[in-house]
C-alpha cells in the first residue's frame, strides 16, 4: 500500500464520520431487530429475504442512473464475500439468537476488531500499539459487561465466536478482491447472500408460518437500515479506513444493543455493567483516534 493511501486511511473525513456511526447506532439496534424478526419468521429465510430485497432496490437504483452491470469476475467475487459476511458472519449470528439473549450476541461479536488486526497482519497491513491497546481495553470492557449477568448456550456461544470469524475474514479479503465499484459492490453481495441464505433455508427445511406484525416491522427495518444504509456505510469504511477502525463498530453495537434490551426487553444491567460501558467507548476511543502522519512534511 502506498504512503498516499496509508494517509489517505488515517483521516477522520467527514463521509468516515458519518458511516462510524451509521453502523454504531444501526448496527447496535439491528440485534435487537434480529430477535424480533425470528419470533415468527425462518432465521435464514428471514435474512436471505432481506438482502434479497435490499439488494434488488440498491441495485435497480444504481442500473437506472447508468451504473455498469458487474461482470461475472466481479459476481464471482461479490458472492464469496456475500457468503462470508451475510452467510457466515449475520447468517451465524441470527441462528445464535434462536438461544441467546440480542445483548450477548452483539458482546460476543464486540471481538471482531482483534481478528480484523490479525487477518489485516496477514495481507501486510500495521496495527499500532495504541489500536492494540484499545482492543484490549475493548475486550476487558465486554468481559465486565458479561460477568453474571448474560449468558448463552454452548452452541449459541461457539455460532457466535465463528461469526466474526467469518465476517472479518471476509471483509480484509473483500479489499483485494475485483468487486463492482461503489455502492453496486454492496448491491451485488447482498444479492448473491441473499440467493445462499435462500438457498440453505430450503435445503435445511425452514418452515415458514404467518409471521406478526412486529416481526413484519423487525424484518422491514434490517431490510432499509440494516442492509440498504449500515452495510453500504461498512463497506465504505472497509476501502477507505483501517480494519481497527473499520470494525471498532463492535465495540459501540453492545451499548445500543443492551439499552435497548434494558429498555425494551426487559433486561438488567448492574452497577458494573454501566461501569464496563465506559471502558468500551475508551477503546473505541483509542482504536479510533488518528495516527501522527509520519514522512515530509509532518
Amino acid at each position: 500500500m502506498t504512503p498516499a493511501a496509508l494517509s489517505t486511511r488515517a483521516r477522520l473525513t467527514p463521509a468516515v464520520l458519518v458511516s462510524l456511526a451509521l453502523v454504531y447506532v444501526v448496527w447496535g439496534s439491528t440485534y435487537f431487530g434480529i430477535k424480533v424478526a425470528i419470533e415468527s419468521l425462518p432465521p435464514l429465510g428471514m435474512l436471505g429475504l432481506r438482502f434479497l430485497v435490499a439488494g434488488a432496490v440498491l441495485f435497480a437504483f444504481l442500473r437506472l442512473r447508468g451504473a455498469a452491470m458487474p461482470t461475472l469476475r466481479q459476481w464471482s467475487a461479490s458472492a464469496a464475500v456475500g457468503l462470508l459476511l451475510l452467510g457466515g458472519g449475520t447468517g451465524l449470528v441470527t441462528l445464535a439468537e434462536r438461544d441467546a439473549s440480542s445483548s450477548v450476541a452483539a458482546l460476543v461479536i464486540a471481538v471482531s476488531p482483534l481478528f480484523a488486526a490479525l487477518f489485516g497482519r496477514l495481507w501486510g497491513e500495521r496495527t499500532s500499539g495504541r489500536e492494540w491497546l484499545g482492543i484490549g481495553v475493548g475486550l476487558l470492557g465486554i468481559a465486565l459487561l458479561n460477568v453474571g449477568e448474560l449468558h448463552a448456550t454452548p452452541l449459541a456461544a461457539l455460532l457466535l465466536i465463528l461469526a466474526p470469524l467469518c465476517w472479518t475474514f471476509g471483509s480484509q479479503w473483500s479489499r483485494r478482491l475485483p468487486l463492482p465499484a461503489g455502492l453496486m459492490g454492496s448491491a451485488a453481495e447482498m444479492l448473491a447472500g441473499g440467493v445462499i441464505l435462500m438457498g440453505l433455508s430450503l435445503t435445511t427445511g425452514e418452515h415458514w408460518k404467518a409471521p406478526t406484525s412486529a416481526s413484519l416491522w423487525a424484518l422491514a427495518y434490517l431490510t432499509v437500515f440494516g442492509s440498504l444504509v449500515a452495510y453500504s456505510a461498512y463497506m465504505y469504511l472497509v476501502a477507505h479506513t483501517r480494519p481497527a477502525l473499520a470494525t471498532s463498530y463492535a465495540y459501540v453495537n453492545p451499548v445500543v444493543a443492551v439499552l435497548l434490551g434494558v429498555g425494551f426487553g426487559g433486561e438488567h444491567l448492574s452497577a458494573l455493567g454501566w461501569g464496563a460501558l465506559g471502558v468500551i467507548l475508551t477503546g473505541v476511543v483509542l482504536v479510533a483516534w488518528p495516527r501522527k502522519e509520519r514522512g515530509a512534511g509532518a
